[in-house]
């Protein structure tokens, strides 16, 4: 049960932070004064993940993401039922993250809300644009695919980089995020996009959740697609 919990606290933590700074410091906020940019949400995501592969990786192996728990799973260095309790605790762990945000968002005052959410989300949801769903789903596919690479690689038992193998996969996300944002706000991560997704359907927007299903599939599907090669990659046979 410790690395269930595990898995639920640093989803909160990546959801809470990376969707936090697009919601309380992102793109659209840059005539505030507060803004931080494409590159401030990548660094916050990836940092994120950094801080919690050191706090929780010894306890659960910090996947804190459905689709490296899927790759994992089809790698056989877990069993069906940790990967689904993982997969369920880490979606729980980014719905609470998202009501922190929601409530951040509809407690405050007003006035002051109006004009910082202005232009920007107020949930961190992902969506693309009407049409888009072809460069959208090869974006989250490909990505992911890369992401989830780097993961089974640098943790790999015997080919792996060790210690160094959170700051390998914290600078991955940054990287991915940079490149990704512009296209579908950057999910990778289907746990990740659940949170926000509800949430930003509880306030009127209901395309996010409407196109979920993107989100799911196409982070999943890169991810065995890594398993996949990195068994090829990895293998010893020549």
């Amino acid at each position: 049960m410790k690395k269930y919990l595990a898995e639920m606290i640093g989803t909160f933590v990546l959801t809470l932070m990376g969707c936090g700074s697009a919601v309380f410091a992102g793109i659209g906020l840059g005539t505030t004064g507060y803004g931080v940019s494409t590159l401030g949400i990548a660094f916050a995501f990836g940092l994120a993940v950094v801080a919690m592969a050191y706090t929780i990786g010894g306890i659960s192996g910090c996947h804190i993401n459905p689709a490296i728990t899927l790759g994992v799973w089809a790698n056989g260095r877990m069993s069906g039922k940790d990967a689904c309790n993982y997969m369920i605790f880490q979606v729980i762990g980014a719905i609470i993250a998202s009501a922190v945000i929601f409530f951040l968002v509809n407690t405050g005052n007003e006035a002051g809300l109006s004009a910082v959410f202005n232009d920007t989300t107020t949930t961190g949801a992902n969506s693309y644009l009407p049409g888009n769903v072809v460069p959208a789903f090869v974006a989250e596919f490909i990505f992911t695919f890369i992401f989830v690479l780097v993961v089974l690689g640098t943790t790999d038992s015997k080919k792996g980089a060790g210690n160094f193998a959170g700051l390998a996969i914290g600078l991955a996300l940054v990287l991915v995020h940079i490149v990704c944002i512009p296209i579908t706000g950057t999910s990778v991560n289907p746990a990740r996009s659940i949170g926000p997704a509800i949430f930003a359907c509880i306030e009127g927007n209901c395309t996010p959740i409407s196109q979920i299903w993107l989100f799911i599939v196409a982070p999943m599907l890169g991810a065995l697609l890594s398993s996949a090669v990195w068994k090829v990659i990895a293998s010893d046979k020549d």
